[in-house]
């Protein structure tokens, strides 16, 4: 036993992820590592942030909307806050795409 966990530190899990999304396993060690539960708070994450992004609905309409906690929206608002004008843009982008592809299949 080497008395110290291995991985301490955020970027060297997102250099896990990224070394698995290389190999095309990033949904295999990503379904390994978390719960059913931890998976649905994680698609409820990104569902806070895509309606923070546009910006049409209240917190609490988004509450109600995602079933989660207004505390919950106002935890993923304050995350938000912390980024730049340019990164919000980037995620907004994003998300939309995503949405996009996904009708497409």
């Amino acid at each position: 036993m080497s008395g110290s966990a291995k991985y301490s530190d955020w970027s060297q899990v997102m250099t896990l992820i990224a070394n698995a999304a290389e190999q095309d396993k990033h949904q295999s060690l990503l379904t390994m590592l978390m719960t059913p539960d931890e998976r649905e708070a994680l698609i409820a994450r990104v569902n806070i942030c895509h309606e923070l992004l546009q910006g049409e609905l209240s917190q609490r309409q988004i509450s109600q909307l995602l079933g989660v906690g207004v505390a919950t929206i106002t935890r993923g608002s304050n995350e938000l806050k912390s980024h730049t004008q340019d990164e919000k843009e980037w995620l907004t982008t994003l998300l939309q795409k995503s949405a996009q592809d996904e009708g497409k299949e």
